[in-house]
């Protein structure tokens, strides 16, 4: 049997006892989309296949860098951190070519979700719960997710010895979509692709972008439920071959100041359980958009500001949302605008589809889907009508003040925390739990002194 045709738990019970392997690797993700794992060995894993597998909930209850929140009520120090029950997915089995087991033979990857309590606030589970919604409507539901990413020639090591200065770009100049550079660094780009394809989560287009080592890496179109996976896997592995070969990316949303942010796109369509066609096409509307598709772009559109915290996720990504760097400002809406929020991309039966450009690329996957599903899904359930079409250059034009989006962490945590929508969608749990995160962030931020702050002031005030 290979890896992707597992679907149940006597599936992946059959193919790990037929490997050789000793241990098997799995992951799962934390609230701000960093994956967190373990090696299990054989025998304890085809038990928790099972039965389930005990997993200490602070990895709910910690930041980025491990500190624990102290704001929030799921779990904490007066919880005592107690461990949480963790189903392992059987249908999330790979190969992982860039580990290997006694004989060379790939290591086996599964990806696990929380369960029971925990799964009120685990954002795998969040997303799934909006996918039960969308069946319930009727639906199966698409997606696709772009990444951009600069890359470095450093080190773990060498960039905390600079201080994260003056580091050195993998190439020079701004050379987007070129050629030259793909070819003369073709042995990374196959590395990637075919570490991708073995891995089931396929690029579908790869290029440079403008900028000095920066890629963007187009991933296939799948069920939403597997976009959010091959987002998620997508991540942390390139991070993992670009250090295997001596150098970094990162996923950042704006890493300097010189250059435009990194993007997290997420291209998004319905298609009708029934007939198994569009719901979003419709040749006989202007665009070939459909009824369906026009509420689903309203519903992404009205409660982008109340959302924003699930898009844009750490203080470094509103750094990101400033004018004339690709990035919009306003929860706008455009016919093949590159400068609006949501992009409408008429198409066929097969690719029309609607673009929400907002989202960087640090945001966690489950959870940003979970905010543009969910919100399109409400829009539909409640019939709303997109505001007006915006023409031409939506950063030089002025919109109502309804449709300004947070431009701090903070502000962003406060929409959502005061969002109806948000509670009815994703539920009071995940939207305590998530707010509070947020805050905690902007918190930490807040403690310290930055670069820009001391050489502003230090002398001179």
């Amino acid at each position: 049997m290979q890896e992707r045709a597992v679907k149940t738990v006597a599936d992946a019970i059959a193919l790990v006892e037929a490997r050789a392997l000793t241990h098997i690797k799995v992951g799962l993700s934390d609230i701000d989309g960093v994956m967190r794992g373990k090696y299990l060995r054989k025998d304890k894993f085809l038990s928790v296949l099972k039965s389930g597998l005990a997993f200490c909930n602070v990895v709910l209850g910690w930041d980025l860098d491990d500190h624990l929140y102290d704001n929030v009520k799921y779990t904490g120090w007066h919880t005592a951190y107690p461990d949480a029950q963790v189903r392992i997915v059987p249908e999330s089995c790979r190969r992982l070519p860039l580990e290997t087991g006694p004989g060379g033979e790939p290591m086996l990857f599964f990806l696990a979700e929380f369960e029971g309590a925990a799964a009120e606030v685990c954002p795998r589970r969040l997303l799934h719960r909006v996918l039960e919604r969308a069946d319930n409507l009727g639906f199966d539901a698409y997606g696709a997710l772009e990444y951009e990413f600069f890359m470095f020639a450093e080190t773990p090591q060498s960039v905390r010895e600079k201080g994260y200065r003056n580091l050195q770009n993998w190439t020079p100049g701004n050379f987007g979509y070129s050629v030259l550079r793909s070819t003369v660094a073709s042995d990374f780009y196959r590395q990637l692709n075919e570490m991708c394809e073995a891995m089931d989560m396929p690029i579908e287009g790869l290029h440079t972008e403008t900028g000095p080592g920066v890629l963007e890496a187009a991933l296939a179109v799948d069920l939403v439920a597997k976009a959010a996976d091959k987002g998620f896997l997508f991540k942390t592995f390139a991070k993992a071959l670009a250090q295997r070969n001596g150098m970094m990316a990162t996923f950042m949303a704006k890493w300097s100041h010189e250059h435009p942010g990194q993007s997290g796109h997420i291209h998004l369509s319905l298609r009708d359980k029934t007939t198994n066609k569009s719901a979003f096409h419709d040749e006989s509307q202007p665009y070939c958009m459909s009824r369906t598709q026009a509420s689903f772009m309203a519903g992404v559109q009205r409660y982008l500001p109340e959302f924003m915290a699930m898009y844009a996720q750490t203080v470094n990504s509103y750094s990101r949302l400033v004018p004339g760097y690709w990035a919009p400002l306003d929860a706008t809406w455009g016919m093949e605008n590159r400068t609006t929020a949501l992009r409408l991309i008429p198409g066929s039966d097969k690719s029309q589809r609607v673009e929400v450009r907002i989202g960087s690329a640090d945001a966690n996957p489950y959870v940003a889907l979970a905010a543009a599903l969910g919100s399109g899904l409400h829009g539909i359930e409640m019939e709303l009508e997109p505001e007006p079409m915006v023409q031409g250059n939506a950063y030089t034009q002025q919109f109502p003040a309804h449709l300004k989006l947070p431009n701090t962490l903070w502000d962003a945590a406060q929409r959502l925390r005061a969002s109806t929508a948000a509670r009815t969608l994703f539920g009071d749990a995940f939207v305590e739990h998530f707010a509070a995160t947020r805050e905690w962030e902007e918190r930490e931020f807040r403690r310290h002194v930055t670069d820009w702050e001391l050489a502003r002031y230090f002398e001179i005030i």
